[in-house]
């Protein structure tokens, strides 16, 4: 019985937090058809949105890949002051990027924080 209520609750949080959302923006994107959606994407605003976000992709990535090997090459291999302060320092934006998103999500949904006027953040 444990077991079961166990997995109902796993199944829960992940269609709540995973499949809920995904949901979501699907049909916000599709909620004037298909004709529309991709009309959209053919928009200059859009087809300049879609080249940088790739030019973006292709500078950050390799960067992130070297980086990331030296990085993880001189934590395994060598001991050194402030080690821990560094490997804490690369680890940050993991944990408070989808802290901050989450929040700005539940607050803009509400018409407060994020897209209070002067707020960086628009909904």
């Amino acid at each position: 019985m444990v077991r079961i209520l166990l997995i109902g609750t796993t199944l829960a949080f992940f269609g709540l937090f995973l499949v809920l959302p995904v949901v979501t923006v699907f049909a916000q994107a599709f909620d004037k058809g298909v004709a529309a959606y991709l009309a959209a994407l053919r928009e200059p605003d859009a087809l300049s949105a879609v080249r940088l976000t790739l030019l973006t992709a292709a500078i950050a990535v390799p960067c992130n890949i070297a980086f990331g090997m030296i990085a993880g090459w001189a934590f395994g291999k060598f001991q050194f002051p402030g080690k821990h302060y560094l490997v804490t320092l690369i680890d940050l934006p993991f944990a408070v990027s989808p802290v901050i998103a989450g929040w700005c999500s539940c607050c803009s949904s509400a018409g407060s924080a994020c897209s209070a006027p002067g707020s960086p953040i628009t909904t």
